[in-house]
């Protein structure tokens, strides 16, 4: 068995020990077979259940429910989804300010259902600060992406700009310009999250097989290395592991975030940084840096991990010296008291990527399949509105979140989905952005740099990231 304390800070944290459910060891005939138990999957079994009691539904899972990015990401339940922008903006104003109202809706969703299920998960919604900080780019790139925010029909009780003296009573980072505030964003501890919904789905009647790995998967049937199992209608709710599920590979890969956390700090240290009502913080970097302040008062704090050739996942989290020292780097850069700080835990996960960074949900009648992923590093959120939206395709209900732009019906995959590019043309294209976004920001960081170079070095990096869209 797996040291599965191991995975990350949360993991380390649970109160229990962490003991395997026992394994699929003979076949089956149910209505609803759930592949992984992740939020994605148990987020579907719960409003399924709850909706429809009578329907008979199983959960496959590799490892343990949480073992994935579940157990693993930094603890942001975010009220918003990645592309939503892209999605909403040739829709009316009327119909796209509906579909961001049920997006800014979903952490009070989840609040309802910890509360109603005794998940004690530390959930404290303080909304999160987008930082402009280490140099002025920062300031004006933000100031743009506030104006789009209002021209796409938000106001300032969604988003609002914090000037320094605002931003400094909330949190206080070194070269500060200013910030984005939106009150629509929850921290967690993500394993007690993933754990309490296990649990919460079992006392509705889900079963969960853990150690059941699927083998092989055909049209309404999947089978594992001892039972098969024949479903109505099969969910692989597998997001960074798509890859092992040779149906979604050409459509989702996987891609990296690493996170570190500190020894818990002390009161005098918070005193100094803030961060007291429990927001979470980013910086506006194309590092994609994030962080908040944990219950146990450590800083918890991740960026832009990676990607391997031909989408693999990765299995050793075992971070390099590189790899910390870069994290290390980046929030010592906003917090100089913390450069010398011990570091108790490193780990990362892998995360499901969507080409042009467009989630999906999607029925599949004629195949007798469901799902919802490719959510990126905003699936904690995220996947509560899938499962929400998965129950209401399986049960053909005509709701409100089956009308959503990001929602197909009875397409084929090749139709609902794009298709990435090919290797080596996406590692060879990973790599050529992400060493640019590294290129931008060592250059802009430094005061030294002529204006020239701060020009050009933005001017490429914005160029290339619109290949990633």
């Amino acid at each position: 068995m797996h040291n599965w304390e191991d995975i990350s800070l949360w993991m380390d944290q649970l109160d229990t020990p962490l003991r395997a459910r026992p394994s699929l060891e003979q076949d089956l005939d149910v209505d609803v077979a759930i592949v992984g138990a992740g939020y994605s999957g148990l987020w579907a079994a719960y409003y399924l259940k709850r909706q429809a009691p009578q329907l008979r539904i199983v959960i496959l899972e590799a490892q343990t429910a949480g073992y994935g990015a579940s157990g693993r990401n930094g603890g942001w339940l975010m009220g918003r989804m990645l592309g939503e922008d892209r999605y909403l903006a040739p829709l009316p104003k009327e119909e796209r300010m509906r579909a961001y109202a049920v997006l800014k809706s979903i952490p009070d969703e989840v609040a309802g259902v910890i509360q109603a299920e005794g998940i004690d998960c530390g959930y404290l919604k303080g909304g999160v600060l987008t930082c402009a900080a280490r140099y002025p780019e920062q300031r004006s790139r933000l100031r743009h992406e506030l104006d789009a925010l209002y021209r796409e029909g938000h106001d300032e009780s969604d988003y609002v700009w914090l000037d320094r003296h605002a931003l400094d009573a909330q949190l206080r980072i070194a070269d500060a310009y200013g910030a984005i505030y939106s009150p629509h964003c929850a921290t967690i501890q993500p394993a007690r999250l993933v754990r309490g919904l296990a649990q919460a789905v079992e006392r509705l009647g889900v079963t969960i097989y853990e150690r059941s790995p699927v083998s092989d998967w055909q049209p309404r049937e999947l089978r594992t290395a001892r039972a098969r199992v024949r479903a109505d209608w099969i969910v692989p709710a597998v997001e960074g592991y798509a890859g092992g599920f040779g149906l979604l590979q050409p459509y989702q890969v996987a891609v990296q975030s690493l996170i570190v956390a500190t020894e818990p700090l002390p009161a005098s240290t918070w005193d100094e940084i803030g961060l007291r009502d429990g927001q979470a913080f980013a910086e506006n970097s194309r590092q994609i840096t994030y962080g908040h302040r944990t219950r146990d008062d450590r800083l918890v704090f991740g960026a832009r991990g990676g990607y391997r050739f031909g989408g693999r996942v990765r299995e050793d989290f075992q971070l390099s010296e590189a790899e910390i020292g870069l994290r290390r780097y980046l929030f010592g850069s906003l917090f100089p008291s913390l450069r010398g700080v011990k570091l108790t835990h490193a780990w990362g996960g892998n995360m499901g990527m969507a080409r042009r960074f467009r989630p999906h949900m999607l029925r599949d009648e004629k195949n007798g399949l469901a799902l919802a992923g490719g959510f990126g590093g905003e699936g904690v959120g995220a996947s509560n509105l899938g499962g929400r939206t998965v129950a209401d395709l399986i049960l053909h209900n005509d709701s409100a979140l089956t009308r959503l732009p990001w929602v197909t019906r009875d397409q084929p995959l090749g139709k609902s989905l794009r298709r990435w590019e090919p290797e080596p043309c996406r590692w060879l294209g990973y790599q050529l952005i992400m060493r640019s976004f590294a290129h931008e920001d060592r250059l802009l960081a430094n005061p030294a740099t002529p204006p020239w170079r701060r020009r050009l070095a933005r001017s490429v990096a914005a160029c290339l990231d619109t290949f990633m869209h």
